[in-house]
């Protein structure tokens, strides 16, 4: 086994989840992940977690949606398993990255609304989402499996302490800030930030960060103060689906008027999944300059630097003051749009980044 494998596993269980003796962790196992679920069970073994194993395929779940008949109701099994969790584990690596592009939009949004407490459930655990190479996720991103590897261990294994500490900067900014305004080619939006709590995602629980890798800086805007239009240059992947070019406009939070140059079908049926998956959950600033390229995997496309991110649907509640929902909805979808080049970031009127380059590093252009 690539000893790079057992060093991610190490990461995601020490530094990512913290886990400790005792602890009751939910592992979802990608059809493509083996090997690293393999490290996975050996680090939890090694500290005395106690470990269920579940397999996420979408292979297997296009055959049930497909043969289902829409009604769908509450897995109240699944949920059960989520709520005594202490941690999940989410291990992707998946074999065909379109195996549920023919699923009905209908089936997806009555599955998505059916299945809302389980993922609330999930997302009240210590949870940590990774990825595990595999073949099919190079070719989508372009690359040979063997550079689309060093590419993942080189975004994963890093020094996120550090990292943590530089992107404290913008969490301090954005914590201070009432509004925000992005300004790029097609692109004039202006969101509420007030009273909200940006997260500093340096790849640990401890940080309220979820992901690894991780590397980006976000909050939630208020969901009834966002105004503008908004450009989304990055090409993604929805629903088994390839989306490019899409242009969002919004009014008093809501998306009034949307397009894509492709797939603008699928991003519809995202749009029509319930009134909170018009209006944003997210804002999010990439940080992490370990991830150099696109390569349609939104785990790593939003966290890259020189981008920022947008999120229709659900708000994550470590950015809502206390006793606030935010925004809620049944999807939270991420959309990313490149910075580097003729765009500025202002906070209260004060440009926070051009083109790319953050206020306090060199070469910062006022």
């Amino acid at each position: 086994m690539d000893e790079r494998i057992s060093e991610h596993a190490e990461v995601l269980v020490d530094w990512s989840a913290r886990i400790e003796a005792g602890d009751d962790v939910v592992v979802s196992v990608g059809e493509g992940a083996h090997d690293l679920a393999v490290a996975v069970a050996d680090a939890l073994g090694t500290r005395g977690a106690n470990v269920v194993t579940t397999y996420a395929s979408e292979e297997v779940q296009r055959a049930y949606l497909r043969a289902h008949d829409d009604e769908f109701e509450l897995p109240e099994h699944e949920l059960a398993l989520y709520e005594a969790a202490d941690s999940v584990l989410f291990l992707g690596g998946t074999r065909n990255t379109a195996a549920t592009a023919d699923i009905p939009t209908e089936t997806r949004q009555a599955y998505g609304r059916a299945t809302k407490a389980v993922r609330e459930a999930r997302m009240d655990t210590d949870w940590v989402s990774t990825v595990h190479p595999t073949r099919a996720m190079a070719q989508q991103a372009g690359m040979s499996y063997e550079a689309y590897a060093d590419f993942v261990y080189d975004a994963i294994l890093r020094d996120w302490e550090e990292l943590a500490d530089e992107m404290a900067n913008m969490k301090e900014i954005l914590d201070a800030g009432s509004e925000v305004r992005l300004v790029k080619e097609d692109t004039d939006l202006t969101m509420s930030i007030e009273g909200r709590t940006a997260v500093n995602s340096g790849a640990s629980v401890v940080y309220d960060s979820h992901n690894l890798p991780s590397g980006e800086v976000f909050t939630a805007p208020v969901e009834d103060a966002v105004d503008g239009t908004v450009f989304f240059d990055v090409p993604m992947t929805l629903d088994g689906q390839r989306v490019e070019n899409v242009h969002l406009t919004f009014d008093a939070g809501e998306v009034v008027e949307f397009s894509a140059g492709t797939g603008e079908e699928a991003l519809a049926g995202i749009l029509d999944t319930d009134d909170g998956a018009r209006r944003l959950g997210e804002l999010g600033i990439g940080m992490n300059r370990g991830i150099d390229r696109f390569t349609d995997s939104v785990l790593f496309d939003e966290k890259m630097g020189d981008t920022v991110h947008l999120a229709l649907g659900r708000a994550y509640d470590a950015c809502l003051p206390a006793g606030e929902d935010g925004n809620q909805s049944a999807v939270h979808v991420d959309m990313i749009t490149d910075m580097s080049e003729e765009s500025f970031i202002e906070v209260d009127g004060e440009v926070v980044q051009r083109n790319g380059t953050f206020r306090w590093e060199e070469g910062f252009v006022e």
